[in-house]
């Protein structure tokens, strides 16, 4: 059965708007949050950009049922494993075990901050696997060193650590990745409804294991202003290929979008209040073979999102 949760847009709100955020999910039903980790939002306008471990403590201290994860954290370039790991492990503990760490090979937007450069897909993939490598070396408790060709771990302990490892589930919407995924990861996270990344996920060693599929949205009270809320706050929804990953900054976004229109992100992603268009797209990922489905609802109407989603989406699942 598929469970439903929601995604807290650390590049549109501010920390105490999240933490609120993720009490009215819990609230409203919603089984589990994933929390974005970025240094810097796509584009000015979404304007926010708090750091996520903060955040989780104060989501930790909120609720009481709701699962929580990062989509996604990069454990490569701007934050070292090992300190990915620790904090990791404290959220685990702060949440009673809901926590879980959604990892990623990571975008130059928020990697390029601390001079290391930005390295070829090849090379961030072997990059992501070996660090959560020693992530898990270092949830085994005790003393741990590990010297490997990215990373270097000397006689590090995590003394604070949860009941059982934190899960990890890793982002993948290519093969490789998604190779990477199956054969590393405890869960796979993606943001399109990709039947081959999911085939892929399962050969590698997938099988059986949860599947996190984001739909992105913005409900309103027409499609008209849900389009147009979309197109400005949010308009890197209508790019593809590879220029996510690769482009350094706010303002290079904004010039790869400048064309787009309200008519691009309605055709894009669901938008206003008919809820048979995001019924359409949750049997899209349903179909895929997606277990879990999350909506990042664009703008500030949250609270319209949740009586959506109360009064009218939820019903017809």
């Amino acid at each position: 059965m598929t469970e439903f949760g929601y995604a807290l847009s650390s590049e549109e709100h501010g920390p105490k708007q999240l933490v609120g955020f993720a009490r009215q999910a819990e609230e409203t039903g919603l089984e589990f949050a994933m929390i974005s980790d970025h240094f810097h939002p796509w584009t000015d306008a979404q304007g926010q950009s708090p750091f996520v471990w903060s955040v989780i403590g104060g989501i930790a201290r909120e609720t009481s049922r709701l699962r929580l994860g990062t989509a996604v954290t990069c454990p490569t370039i701007r934050t070292h494993p090992a300190i990915v790991a620790h904090a990791a492990a404290t959220s685990g503990v702060l949440t009673d075990g809901r926590f879980f760490l959604g990892v990623g090979a990571g975008e130059n937007l928020n990697e390029h901050v601390v001079g290391e450069g930005w390295p070829a897909p090849d090379e961030r993939l072997a990059m992501l696997e070996e660090a959560i490598e020693v992530m898990r070396l270092l949830w085994q408790g005790g003393q741990q060193t590990h010297r490997g060709e990215h990373y270097d771990v000397e006689q590090a302990r995590v003394y604070t650590l949860p009941e059982e490892p934190v899960p990890i589930a890793v982002a993948a919407a290519k093969p490789r990745a998604a190779e990477l995924a199956g054969r590393s990861g405890d869960a796979l996270i993606n943001t399109a409804p990709d039947a081959e990344v999911i085939s892929t996920f399962e050969s590698a060693g997938g099988q059986g294991k949860p599947k996190y599929g984001q739909i992105t949205m913005c409900w309103a009270a027409s499609e008209q202003e849900g389009a147009k809320t979309a197109c400005e706050v949010w308009p890197n929804a209508a790019l593809s290929g590879d220029l996510t990953y690769e482009l350094p900054l706010p303002e290079h976004f904004e010039q790869a979008t400048q064309d787009v229109t309200p008519e691009d992100l309605a055709e894009a992603i669901p938008c206003g209040p008919d809820p048979d268009r995001y019924l359409e797209d949750i049997r899209t990922y349903e179909q895929a073979g997606y277990t879990h489905i999350y909506f990042h609802q664009v703008g500030r109407d949250q609270d319209g999102f949740f009586r959506f989603w109360r009064d009218e989406l939820s019903p017809k699942l």
